[in-house]
């Protein structure tokens, strides 16, 4: 029989991506964990729509001596979704407690879009988790709560493909779409794919958080990111969260939109090394 190691991890698998899933909160929540659990953990929040194979494109540039947790939030991928609304607070509450199971402390914990809004909720409810900030293409408060109304409205009349071209052209520079078509219809296929009802109640999560005041409190070395073409979280838009967060540093990310870490995951990394360096967070 294999030894079992921390984190019910084997010696032959600890290096390894492995699909598990556990129940907290009262969510079924599926995610990876790769690398050696006792290293430092990065801990990867996915953006509205897509699955923690979202950040695949980027892991084979990030350090080495990092330990890789990935996750699908409630509503997406394989995890479960609860009856009834959802807060950002929830989501925040789930990751806490999918870290909790993990034995996990101290993470860096780096979040796409309503990830990064999950990442500020988990660093305001459980600081003690948290040891540093990845925010990408994300703001202390997206949009409005009459545009998540609408968008939610349409959801529901003609489901998520009714929206869909909208998204991905906001998701992908020109050049993505055009030079990319095979990788731009399989996250099509990702985005509608996804299901109905976790969409529509992570909107209204969106709709409702407000991290604003909560922002300025932030004590943990923070990076912010933004694709240069981003048309769901503008560069002004990030921009204005870095101000927010004392210290934070902010980078753009070259012939990039919302989804930075896919169109041009090198870069991305790049931004991200640097970062973990600086801070001697490996």
């Amino acid at each position: 029989m294999a030894e079992t190691t921390m984190h019910g991890l084997t010696d032959a698998n600890r290096t390894r991506d492995a699909m598990n899933f556990v129940t907290v909160n009262g969510t079924l929540l599926h995610y990876e964990l790769a690398g050696d659990p006792r290293a430092s953990t990065m801990v990867f929040s996915n953006s509205l729509g897509t699955d923690l194979r979202v950040w695949t494109p980027v892991l084979p540039f990030l350090p080495d001596g990092l330990c890789f947790l990935r996750y699908d939030k409630r509503g997406h991928g394989l995890s479960g979704m609860p009856e009834g609304p959802c807060t950002i607070e929830d989501h925040a509450r789930d990751l806490a407690g999918l870290l909790d199971h993990l034995e996990i402390r101290q993470a860096i914990v780096c979040g796409l879009s309503v990830g990064g809004l999950i990442a500020q909720g988990l660093v305001a409810l459980r600081p003690d988790l948290v040891r540093a900030l990845i925010l990408c293409g994300t703001a202390a408060r997206i949009g409005t709560a009459e545009s998540w109304n609408e968008r939610m409205e349409t959801i529901r009349q003609g489901g998520i493909a009714a929206l869909a071209d909208q998204i991905l052209e906001r998701w992908f520079t020109a050049a993505f779409r055009r030079e990319r078509a095979d990788e731009l219809a399989g996250w099509r296929n990702m985005l509608v794919r996804s299901p109905r009802e976790g969409n529509l109640a992570t909107c209204a999560a969106i709709r409702d958080a407000d991290f604003r005041e909560a922002d300025r409190r932030i004590a943990v070395p923070t990076q912010c990111i933004c694709g240069t073409e981003d048309g769901s979280t503008p560069p002004d838009l990030v921009r204005e969260l870095a101000g927010l967060i004392p210290g934070a540093a902010f980078d753009l990310i070259e012939e990039a939109g919302h989804i930075a870490c896919v169109e041009q995951p090198e870069r991305f990394a790049a931004v991200v090394t640097r970062f973990v360096e600086e801070n001697g967070l490996a």
